[in-house]
């Protein structure tokens, strides 16, 4: 885990909101029609759902994506032409863990 990585990741509004809104997808995206072939990647959202989403191209979309993956905050499958992303919630647990540890009084 690299602390700083996921420390500029999260320093972006949109890169954050992003993280936000895939804790619950079902509230914050449109219905994922493509999932239903892939059960083992529940919680995955559509690069053009999240670009919907924030209301921003899909060039900025993608390379915020790229940059929260790199940070290993989430992962991505490719289901035909499409690519789902979801929170990697292992990560996500791990940062949590050391804020408490590490920033902790």
């Amino acid at each position: 885990m690299d602390v700083v990585k996921i420390f500029k990741a999260l320093g972006n509004e949109t890169r954050l909101n992003i993280l936000l809104w895939l804790k619950d997808p079902k509230a914050n995206f449109e219905p994922q029609i493509h999932l239903s072939v892939m059960d083992d990647f529940k919680g995955g959202v559509c690069v053009g759902a999240i670009r919907k989403t924030a209301g921003l191209s899909q060039s900025t979309i993608s390379g915020f994506l790229s940059i929260l993956e790199e940070a290993e905050l989430v992962e991505s499958r490719n289901i035909g032409q499409y690519t789902y992303f979801r929170r990697n919630e292992k990560t996500i647990n791990e940062i949590s863990k050391w804020i408490n540890i590490e920033l902790e009084k």
